[in-house]
């Protein structure tokens, strides 16, 4: 399952979610958080819905199918975060992993309120895996985002955010690390139970980026839901986006960040 706002331009949030889950074959069903009024190149209008709903598509969900795996993405609200928690403390949400969604790429706010206490106090300790990029981490922590800006400060950070009781932490660094660009790296650090490394992709020069956190959780879940051990799902969901960004590399999707290829539809035309 997939709890997270509507992106209408399809690059990011549900519809890259599900494209995802399709890719990996499983079959995902939704709790949508908001709907957004989003392009290629700007959010222009967010509607979030009550809480209340959300955790009643939930609860309908799961009283008729099983769920292996679930991942939260933008919960746009401080009370849908606290609602979202109380659902995973109920055992609803197994194998949860939360993308702490709080600003979008351009800095649109995405999240309303103290959103980020919610998420350290009541979600963040009922989560299997959690997947900030650095200004999420930055701002879970009560940083400056300034204060993660290497590979040292982002082992840190994660160790920090697994003090809050997740067991796993991934930072990605790939849109934000400062020199990365520069030495055509894509690094992400991971913080585990007994384990703390590093994923480096090469990095791939495209505009078309949009959706890849929300991918790479989806992809995640996935990977959990097919019965992989942590580490693995974790490496192999960023594999997945790798090459799903080296096959929409040259896609013109949009005047600004469009999609990645979730389903291979480059390679096919190769």
């Amino acid at each position: 399952m997939t709890i997270a706002g509507s992106d209408s331009g399809g690059g990011a949030g549900i519809e890259a979610d599900l494209r995802t889950f399709a890719a990996h074959g499983v079959h995902g069903t939704v709790a949508i958080t908001a709907v957004t009024a989003q392009s290629t190149t700007t959010v222009n209008a967010i509607c979030a819905l009550e809480a209340e709903m959300v955790a009643s598509q939930v609860e309908t969900v799961v009283s008729d199918l099983h769920l292996d795996a679930t991942k939260t993405g933008m919960l746009a609200r401080p009370a849908t975060v606290l609602a979202v928690a109380d659902l995973a403390r109920r055992g609803m949400l197994p194998n949860l992993v939360v993308d702490p969604v709080l600003v979008s790429s351009t800095g649109y706010p995405l999240m309303e309120g103290d959103g980020a206490r919610a998420y350290r106090e009541q979600l963040i300790p009922s989560a299997h895996v959690l997947t900030p990029n650095l200004r999420e981490a930055a701002v879970l922590l009560d940083l400056d985002a300034e204060e993660i800006r290497t590979l040292d400060e982002m082992r840190s950070a994660g160790e920090a955010l697994r003090s809050l009781g997740v067991e796993w932490v991934v930072i990605k660094g790939g849109h934000y690390l400062p020199g990365s660009a520069r030495d055509h790296r894509s690094p992400d650090v991971v913080i585990g139970p007994t384990a703390t490394f590093e994923i480096d992709q090469p990095r791939v020069e495209t505009r078309n980026d949009h959706g890849t956190g929300c991918s790479l959780s989806s992809a995640i879940a996935a990977n959990l839901a097919l019965g992989f051990e942590t580490r693995q799902a974790i490496e192999s969901a960023n594999d997945f986006v790798h090459r799903a960004i080296e096959s929409a590399a040259q896609w013109h999707l949009g005047e600004g960040h469009g999609p990645i290829d979730h389903l291979g539809w480059g390679e096919q035309e190769r």
